[in-house]
């Protein structure tokens, strides 16, 4: 499995392309179009996942699915975030209100996408929509786990509460390496002080 990394056109948001073979996925959606077919090439891209709706991720994701005539997936909740101005966080207000591309994901399990197994967390507090997936061993994780930090719970629908749970489900989860929403990749065991400091940090 090869990762390649684009940055996004919003503080440096990272978006992941994810291959085997001819196929691929990409992981959120923050980079121009442009930038991501550069990348792509000939492969078929399969799906986009989006971590969650924030506006630096999610912002292209209607132009990819139309451009690689393809399926947006992300968490049910995130329509919530999408669709109200005050939550997506973009510049100038604007929302996402069109999901006749998307397959909402209820519940934590594992989905099949072209050649891809991918398993699925429902992991909120940063956002009420955060989606943590699982391919082959490594996780991209968003903006919920960072290689030294987790994503902030100040904003409209964060949830410390919730981030603590989504720490604990972490914990348990097997993982090899984390590729985050923002900054350098971690593995496991980094990870697992990460979140034990965090954990604490929550319940200060």
């Amino acid at each position: 499995m090869q990762i390649q990394i684009v940055l996004g056109q919003f503080l440096d948001a990272n978006l992941y392309i994810v291959s085997k073979g001819n196929n691929c996925l990409i992981i959120d959606s923050g980079a121009k179009l442009e930038d991501v077919k550069e990348v792509v090439g000939n492969k078929k891209v399969c799906g986009v996942l989006l971590t969650h709706g924030h506006f630096d991720h999610s912002c292209n994701c209607i132009k990819y699915a139309e451009a690689f005539d393809c399926t947006i997936y992300a968490n049910v909740n995130i329509k919530k975030t999408l669709t109200d101005p005050t939550a997506i966080y973009s510049e100038d207000g604007t929302t996402i209100e069109d999901f006749s591309r998307f397959e909402f994901i209820e519940q934590d399990k594992t989905v099949e996408v072209g050649d891809f197994s991918i398993k699925c967390y429902y992991c909120p507090g940063h956002s009420i929509c955060s989606e943590c997936y699982v391919i082959d061993g490594v996780m991209f994780a968003g903006d919920v786990l960072f290689e030294k930090g987790i994503g902030r719970c100040d904003l409209k629908f964060s949830d410390k509460k919730m981030m603590y749970d989504s720490l604990v489900k972490l914990e348990k989860t097997e993982f090899d390496r984390v590729f985050s929403g923002h900054g350098k990749a971690s593995n496991h065991d980094m990870q697992m002080r990460n979140i034990q400091v965090y954990k604490k940090f929550l319940t200060r």
